[in-house]
């Protein structure tokens, strides 16, 4: 056992004495130890309850011979680091995340390892670390939570978001908006929505380190608490047969993983993390990959934001795994034959699959849309691309073409806009927002909101260096690189000049000829770094392009 590195035999007296102290018992000790790395904290939504979540999942290791030992990592509420500088440390804290999870599993020679986390950051930064250790791990999620109600309808926390911008534009009013926030976030869980958090948990499950269910069943659900179990006493299985993470995430495997992906309509924050954890795993995952995906694996699931479905119905029709089942009648399928951390094969798995409602995942035959959730845009715009989610795009912003609103800042642009100062037509640009000039490359979900909230989602465009939440719907263009403070293109951009937004064309382009465009550039210097000191300091220093997945050099 790995652990007999600082449990067994004369010399290591010590280090027992020190488990001891704990009152580990020498039972306890001479079995196998399965680290629970958590992310449990009282100040996510999606992380409130992981207490709960961790304690079955020890009962379950316990069960089958194991003795579970949890840790803790930190993990950050995207919402409400929201539209304030707490949003520059949010991507930042994936790559300590990972870091954390790494030094506890190199400093404690667990033998396994069982990784819990919700939220947008945690779950890439586990898998990153996951893949890191290689040693038999799996990953059980915390669950969506729940829908909220209003008026007869589902609501959500986007719903809160884009009532602001409907009160500014007088089709909400104040005590609406009061009644919408209490009843918008039902209680615990990641948000309601194929948001990034969602988005990630269903890839876990994908790419086979998470058990069927891990993406979709609810937080509120006894049969999450029964998933957690099964987790514990699955890690174990994965002990004894020697079946490691990386003999899971094969590169068929990430295929996989961005087929569902594609089917689901995913947040554009998958595009950031699929291939940081790709490369953990020694995988190459080139971003043109994503175009490549989309183009044959069909959309087939509306889901909130972009869709009125949400992720409970999601898993009443069958969840992540009946999506599988569904996309093994595309013509390329998926590959079947990798491994999962139920310790069989994928194909092993759909065999027990079904779709329950037709309505909820459509046929491969009759798509929501022909392509896939994601598409990756090209252009003198974006020479190293910029990603959309263009399932949540109405038809008539597919193409879009229109003059540059120049901003450089999210908060310049969001007091803009609502003001009334953005016109249908325009092409609204925030800039200086990517990995090193934000730094963090901050989500847009504030002015992304007031667009819709304010009328103008069939109007209007807005691209930025900067990335989205996965709440995000309509023509909004992230992650474009190289960034503004690298000096890439959209740095050059001026107020009126015309943009073309194609996504039909995969196709982001300026009506700037060359010649103009390197004048720009001579004349273009780099901004002074917005915070000088602390740990986003040194992350803008080391980060890398949001095309390369924004990782560390």
């Amino acid at each position: 056992m790995r652990s007999d590195a600082a449990k067994k035999g004369l010399e290591k007296a010590p280090h027992r004495s020190l488990f001891k102290a704990m009152g580990y018992t020498n039972e306890e000790i001479q079995r196998p130890l399965i680290g629970i790395g958590h992310a449990h904290n009282e100040i996510i939504p999606g992380h409130i309850h992981l207490d709960k979540i961790v304690e079955a999942v020890k009962a379950g290791v316990r069960m089958a011979g194991g003795t579970p030992i949890a840790f803790a990592t930190i993990g950050v509420c995207d919402g409400i680091a929201m539209g304030h500088t707490g949003m520059k440390y949010s991507l930042a804290s994936r790559e300590i995340i990972a870091d954390s999870v790494e030094i506890m599993g190199q400093a404690h020679p667990f033998d396994g390892l069982v990784l819990v986390p919700n939220c947008d950051k945690v779950v890439p930064g586990m898998l990153m670390a996951m893949l890191r250790l290689n040693i038999p791990a799996l990953m059980v999620s915390g669950g969506p939570m729940l829908t909220g109600r209003f008026h007869g309808r589902d609501v959500h926390l986007i719903s809160v978001f884009e009532g602001v911008g409907r009160v500014k534009a007088k089709t909400m009013t104040i005590d609406e908006l009061n009644e919408l926030e209490d009843a918008a976030c039902p209680g615990c869980g990641s948000c309601a929505g194929m948001f990034t958090a969602n988005s990630m948990n269903c890839l876990t499950e994908a790419l086979g380190l998470g058990l069927p269910g891990n993406g979709t069943i609810p937080a509120v659900s006894a049969a999450r608490i029964r998933l957690a179990k099964q987790a514990g006493m699955a890690v174990m299985n994965l002990f004894h047969e020697e079946i490691r993470p990386r003999d899971i995430a094969t590169r068929e495997a990430f295929e996989n993983a961005m087929a569902i992906d594609m089917a689901l309509g995913c947040s554009t924050n998958t595009v950031l993390h699929v291939p940081a954890i790709a490369r953990e795993a020694g995988v190459d995952l080139p971003l043109a990959t994503f175009n490549e995906v989309s183009s044959r694996v069909p959309h087939i699931c509306s889901l909130i934001p972009g869709g009125p479905h949400s992720l409970q119905q999601l898993n009443e029709a069958g969840g992540v795994q009946a999506v599988m089942r569904e996309l093994l009648n595309t013509e390329s399928g998926l590959h079947q034959q990798v491994m999962t951390v139920t310790g069989q094969t994928l194909g092993e798995n759909l065999q027990r699959a079904m779709v329950r409602d037709r309505e909820i995942i459509r046929p491969v035959a009759n798509p929501y849309h022909q392509q896939g959730g994601i598409a990756v845009l090209y252009g003198n715009l974006a020479p190293e691309g910029a990603v959309v989610k263009q399932s949540a795009v109405a038809a008539e912003m597919m193409c879009h073409s229109g003059p540059a609103r120049v901003f450089d800042s999210e908060e310049e642009a969001q007091a803009a806009i609502l003001a009334g100062g953005i016109r249908p037509g325009d092409v609204v640009v925030i800039r200086y927002c990517g990995p090193k000039g934000g730094p963090g490359m901050p989500e847009m979900l504030s002015p992304t909101a007031a667009i819709i909230g304010m009328g103008l989602g069939k109007s209007v465009a807005l691209i930025t260096d900067g990335r989205f939440s996965g709440g995000t719907q309509g023509a909004c263009v992230g992650h474009v690189s190289p960034e503004a403070a690298e000096g890439g293109p959209i740095g050059l951009l001026r107020e009126g000049d015309t943009i073309v937004v194609d996504i039909t064309g995969k196709r982001l382009h300026c009506e700037i000829d060359e010649a103009e465009m390197a004048r720009r550039r001579e004349a273009w210097q780099p901004p002074a770094p917005k915070i000088t000191t602390g740990y986003v300091a040194r992350y803008a220093r080391m980060v890398s392009s949001g095309s390369a997945g924004a990782i560390l050099k």
